[in-house]
């Protein structure tokens, strides 16, 4: 039998983490606010675009072509995947010893994936012209 005062115990070392990120996190404010560097008068220099001390010349704004960005996103997209098979390679073996059925599982992920490269492919996602 447990008593009552076990499980508030539990809950005592959050309150204390609280409070010691709280007190923390004020100290830097403060410290910050006593020992920071101030402010000097805003100025249209400060605004001015530094590159390499190279006055900038035309509009920042360029429009990038969408199939960079559809590039992006895919490479994220099949990153993630591989993401997904690293845990199964460390539970290959445990589960091997249980059944094929974790092979199959893997070879349909590959199909799947192998599936969305080739349609992709095909679609002309990944060409540059």
């Amino acid at each position: 039998m447990s008593l009552p005062i076990e499980g508030s115990l539990n809950y005592l070392s959050i309150l204390i983490l609280m409070i010691i990120a709280l007190v923390v996190t004020s100290a830097i404010v403060v410290i910050n606010q006593i020992f920071g560097k101030k402010g000097v008068v805003s100025s249209t220099k400060k605004y001015d675009t530094y590159e390499s001390g190279v006055h900038p010349e035309g509009d920042a704004h360029q429009q990038f072509s969408v199939r960079y960005y559809l590039v992006g996103i895919i490479f994220l997209i099949f990153d993630v995947e591989v993401v997904f098979m690293y845990p199964w390679t460390l539970t290959y073996h445990n589960y091997l010893k249980s059944g094929p059925l974790i092979l199959i599982e893997m070879g349909l992920f590959f199909v799947l994936l192998l599936g969305g490269y080739l349609y992709l492919r095909l679609r002309g996602a990944l060409s540059w012209d």
